[in-house]
């Protein structure tokens, strides 16, 4: 059976997990890069959940609302307690980001998620209407999505932070 899953499994899923790999290597190194770049992965993984959640489970209550609690908690979570990971750039309006491994395993997870609901889907259609296993799948859409949007919003934070002593330094001093 699982020779007649990955055989079946469109040439386009294979395609899209290695532009996701592609994109977890490129976020294990340092790089430096425009403030409005830090915005495009979590708005696409939004995107993608979001829509992935309405065509397998509709826009019923049960399923939205797990995805939006699983996603409030993790992006508090990150935001509050994760290390922001970035720092001023050289150049105006960019940002130093800092490697790290952790982007690649949650793209991996979700892929992993998003490919597993969807063989479960093919198997047993049926299953999108079950409570348990739409909640449960869309409360980790949710997850991923806010350490998505947690990591951005404390990328953010930080880097406004560390432009405050710039500017402040910037102004010139008068002697009393």
């Amino acid at each position: 059976m699982l020779i007649q899953i990955l055989t079946h499994t469109p040439f386009y899923v294979w395609a899209i997990l290695a532009l996701l790999v592609y994109r977890g290597v490129v976020a294990m190194r340092d790089r430096e890069m425009a403030v409005g770049k830090l915005f495009i992965i979590p708005v696409i993984m939004l995107a993608l959940s979001l829509q992935d959640i309405v065509a397998k489970f509709g826009t019923a209550f049960l399923p939205l609302s797990a995805w939006a609690s699983g996603a409030a908690m993790m992006l508090l979570l990150v935001w509050k307690f994760s290390s922001a990971g970035v720092s001023a750039g050289a150049a105006p309006g960019s940002v130093r980001v800092h490697g790290s491994w952790v982007p690649l395993a949650m793209m991996l997870a979700i892929f992993c998620t998003k490919y597993a609901t969807a063989v479960t889907l093919v198997v047993q259609p049926q299953a999108s209407h079950h409570a348990l296993f739409s909640t449960v799948v869309c409360f980790m859409f949710g997850v991923f999505n806010g350490y998505f949007l947690g990591g951005l919003a404390r990328k953010l934070t930080s880097w406004k932070g560390s432009l405050a002593p710039a500017r402040a330094s910037s102004y010139p001093t008068t002697a009393a």
